[in-house]
């Protein structure tokens, strides 16, 4: 969504330029919190909403809008985050973060009207990728918080105490507890260009129906996760091991008929994209490990899909 004016559709004065130039560091920062762009965006609409509730003689006494704008919307993810457990023990499935593109094909004529304004993008790095969210999301919101605002955005712990309602050394603690999480879940970084590779050759082998290509690409103890919300098909539950994956992917070969499997890089690694008609239905994820994938995750909501749906991607 573009702001193009302040209150009273008035043009933005200066400072309130300088105000809006915070966006996009606000979405950056409420997506890695949250997982989700559109909860991500609807953070930064409140946090616009408080400053702009303020009067000019309350803005003008912040010393910087900008990190007023960050703790405001830092707190905000934090609330939802406390509450985000509650509203998942109602969804129907497994939930998997929202997928992103890359930032050049993002979509901007959606069929909804809506043009995507490029503060709105997520800068995609090692702090984006799925393996990392999903990893974020067994956190507490307390631990998410710190470890994003001290390890990715540098907040010192002074600042994440204020935020989060602990004390620094307390905070410190939060962040350790969720290095630990991070460095036992993730796998060692495997170069792009390999990844890219193996992500290949599993396409291939998956429209070859070659069963035996497919278990020898996965991992003995790998995982496939599938998110459709109930809102379209996909399994409810995870399917474990390479050789029960790889058989549930050759089961779907029938509906793969009028597919198209394109690759794509998703959230910044390579992934995959299924394709009907032109329109994006499914976004594949996944993290190698080595020579085999040990992850894959695929997301078939249709309102996670919002910034791959609107027409033919080549």
């Amino acid at each position: 969504m573009t702001i193009q004016s302040g209150p009273g559709g008035g043009p933005l004065d200066p400072s309130l330029t300088v105000i809006m130039s915070e966006r996009r560091q606000l979405i950056n920062l409420a997506y890695r919190l949250l997982g989700s762009l559109a909860d991500a965006e609807d953070v930064v609409q409140e946090t616009y909403a408080r400053w702009y509730a303020m009067s000019r003689e309350q803005q003008d006494a912040i010393a910087s809008p900008g990190a007023w704008l960050s703790k405001v919307a830092s707190r905000v993810c934090l609330n939802l985050l406390s509450s985000a457990r509650a509203r998942r023990e109602s969804y129907v499935g497994e939930w998997v973060p929202e997928p992103l593109p890359e930032p050049r094909e993002w979509i901007t004529g959606r069929p909804d009207g809506i043009t995507v304004d490029p503060a709105d993008r997520v800068t995609l790095d090692e702090s984006v990728n799925m393996a990392f969210l999903v990893v974020l999301e067994s956190m507490t919101p307390a631990e998410r918080v710190a470890f994003i605002l001290h390890d990715v955005f540098r907040y010192p712990f002074a600042e994440v105490a204020e935020i989060v309602g602990r004390t620094p050394a307390a905070c410190r603690q939060l962040a350790s507890s969720a290095r630990r999480r991070i460095g036992a879940a993730q796998a060692p970084a495997t170069p792009a260009i390999h990844q890219a590779r193996i992500v290949r050759d599993f396409k291939q082998a998956w429209e070859a129906k070659d069963i035996n290509a497919l278990i020898g690409l996965l991992d003995p103890d790998a995982t496939a996760i599938a998110d459709g919300g109930g809102l379209v098909g996909a399994t409810l539950r995870p399917v474990e091991g390479g050789e029960q994956i790889a058989r549930s992917l050759v089961h779907l070969e029938g509906r793969l008929r009028t597919l198209t499997i394109l690759e794509r890089m998703v959230n910044g690694q390579p992934g995959l994209i299924a394709q009907q008609d032109g329109v994006t239905v499914s976004v594949y994820a996944f993290e190698v490990a080595g020579d085999r994938i040990k992850h894959i995750w695929a997301v078939r909501n249709p309102d996670k899909l919002r910034l791959w749906t609107a027409g033919p991607q080549r």
